[in-house]
């Protein structure tokens, strides 16, 4: 199938008020055109010269989000557009975003990364590092970021009790932040069962793109 009929089969199984990211991470320009042509205005990037590169490349009514491991020396390079910020994992990244946000009089909308998998790869705060951040004096004195919601990553894995279960702590850890509505989980291979579990946001990249090419 072609990316716009791809694009469109994904739209046929999820509700409307699930928001689809395309995750293009390391695909040329040509096929994001390809996606905005189909209505896709969410895209998703994991490396900030990519994403900076294909921002000033593209049409101005995208939605860029930050989905990778972002490093508070690279902020600065996205702070004046980028939509949203999934991957916040730590409070002094929510620190330098605000300072960026603000050297860029704006207020960007972040996710908090919640570590929910059970592998060592996996980046993320605990529920209770996520707590103490959002009861903190400190994070109250944020005026240019808005936590939006929480994003994380299931485990590898092809158990699919457990990939259910993870998602679900998540969901049940969000119900004490109800201003919080954005869930991000849920790629490829499990957005369907995500969106079961509460995801608001799911980020595709194969189903969309097809495989990512290794090969040189």
């Amino acid at each position: 199938m072609s990316i716009s009929e791809n694009i469109k089969h994904i739209h046929s199984q999820i509700p409307e008020n699930v928001t689809l990211i395309a995750v293009s991470k390391t695909k040329p320009t040509e096929m994001l055109l390809e996606a905005y042509e189909a209505g896709q205005r969410h895209f998703g990037e994991n490396y900030v010269q990519e994403l900076v590169d294909k921002e000033a490349q593209l049409p101005k009514d995208i939605h860029w989000h930050f989905i990778g491991h972002l490093q508070s020396n690279k902020v600065k390079y996205i702070a004046p557009f980028v939509y949203l910020i999934h991957g916040v994992d730590s409070f002094s990244l929510l620190k330098e975003i605000n300072k960026q946000a603000q050297k860029n009089n704006r207020v960007i909308d972040c996710l908090l990364q919640i570590y929910i998998a059970q592998e060592e790869t996996k980046f993320g705060l605990d529920f209770k590092e996520a707590l103490d951040i959002l009861n903190s004096t400190e994070f109250k004195e944020l005026k240019n970021i808005a936590i939006k919601g929480f994003m994380a990553m299931a485990s590898n894995t092809e158990k699919e009790v457990q990939i259910r279960a993870e998602f679900k702590s998540l969901k049940e850890f969000s119900k004490q932040f109800p201003n919080y509505s954005v869930l991000s989980f849920g790629m490829s291979g499990d957005y369907l069962l995500a969106i079961e579990e509460g995801s608001t946001m799911i980020r595709v990249g194969s189903s969309i793109f097809g495989e990512r090419n290794y090969t040189k």
